[in-house]
């Protein structure tokens, strides 16, 4: 590089310069494909920067139904399931568990271009899949029937997607393979499994509605460790010493950021009424002993939940019926399975003290 210092600073510098120079490098990439592409004439719109963009990717396996394609995979190999595949690839495939989810974050996006043409900053969908090449064409065929919006895909031919993950600053990662969502996780991504509900309930089409537990999700682990080893007593008593004292942040807190920073450009646009997102937290707290310091924590961090439901250690799975989130992110398996008797589409996250508890299966 230009300029190399001689000395005991030059280790330090050189990876910063390095970093330098690769992020311009990478601007100037984004600013000749960003040439080209406008010089091509099309109505879609071109698929926002990782950078400006609030990147979901979806495995294949969460964005459609391929219980009896795993089953075939696990059973005969990867030859015959490649086969079978390819021999179907005409057959479309149903929805998944984030089939909803990921219509719900496109009819976001409808009303972003809409209010905002020029802007990149709406959800990215990309197609996160270790699935071999020649399965494409199955899953192109079916994300074409259904009118999905999803350019990008990653097709890892049975490697680790982590490394891509990382290289499309993933936001959120959905996944029915709870390992990879464990890896996830470590490796600092927003992750959870997907779980299909069991019942088929009626989605809004025209809102975004997004559920999560406090506790390990939003929130850190700290209170949850408290209560699994002092019990709850020492819990409220725990929360309400620290009432004052902001929680830190668990692995979906980027998450609910994101989802308020879109909410903020509706209201900016007067469209706070007509807003196409809603944010619930669905917590097994107690209001009147430990409902505050959430409260405060979410305060201090200039969010805004639109609805929160402290249900005093009452099961979650009534209130998500009448709430029916396109998604409901919880720690614990206990609250995934009762959601999901009731209809709920809920999406494990592998983080805290819970997973010592309950492993995830």
């Amino acid at each position: 590089a230009p300029g190399t210092m001689s000395g005991s600073g030059s280790e330090e510098s050189q990876p910063n310069q390095a970093a330098e120079d690769g992020q311009q490098e990478a601007e100037q990439d984004w600013a000749a494909a960003k040439a080209f592409y406008e010089n091509l004439v099309t109505k879609r719109p071109r698929p926002p920067k990782p950078q400006n963009a609030i990147t979901v990717a979806v495995s294949s396996r969460a964005l459609f139904d391929l219980v009896e394609e795993q089953r075939i995979y696990e059973e005969h190999g990867v030859e015959k399931y490649v086969e079978y595949q390819q021999n179907n690839e005409n057959v479309t495939l149903k929805p998944g568990p984030a089939f909803y989810f990921v219509k719900a974050l496109e009819h976001v996006n409808a009303r972003l271009l809409e209010l905002y043409p020029d802007d990149e900053e709406r959800f990215d969908i990309v197609l996160m899949t270790n699935n071999h090449a020649q399965v494409g064409v199955r899953l192109i065929n079916s994300i074409n029937h259904y009118g999905l919006t999803i350019e990008r895909f990653c097709m890892t031919g049975g490697e680790s997607p982590i490394g891509y993950l990382t290289a499309y600053l993933t936001n959120l990662y959905l996944s029915a393979d709870s390992e990879k969502v464990q890896e996830a996780i470590e490796a600092g991504i927003a992750s959870a499994t997907m779980f299909t509900a069991n019942k088929d309930v009626v989605y809004s089409d025209t809102q975004l509605r997004v559920a999560f537990d406090g506790d390990a999700v939003i929130f850190s682990d700290e209170s949850e460790q408290i209560v699994k080893e002092q019990g709850l007593d020492r819990f409220f008593e725990h929360e309400q010493l620290n009432e004052n004292k902001p929680l830190a942040q668990g692995p979906l807190k980027g998450f609910l950021e994101d989802l308020g920073k879109l909410q903020k450009k509706f209201y900016a646009k007067n469209e706070r009424l007509n807003c196409p997102i809603r944010t619930y937290l669905v917590t097994a707290r107690s209001a009147a002993s430990s409902g505050a310091r959430v409260l405060k924590t979410l305060r201090s961090w200039g969010l805004e939940i639109d609805e929160a439901l402290f249900l005093a250690g009452a099961p979650k799975g009534p209130v998500l019926v009448k709430i029916r989130p396109h998604i409901f992110f919880d720690d614990q398996m206990f609250h995934i399975e009762g959601a999901q008797k009731l209809g709920t589409i809920a999406a494990h996250v592998p983080y805290g003290i819970a997973q010592k508890y309950h492993k995830s299966t």
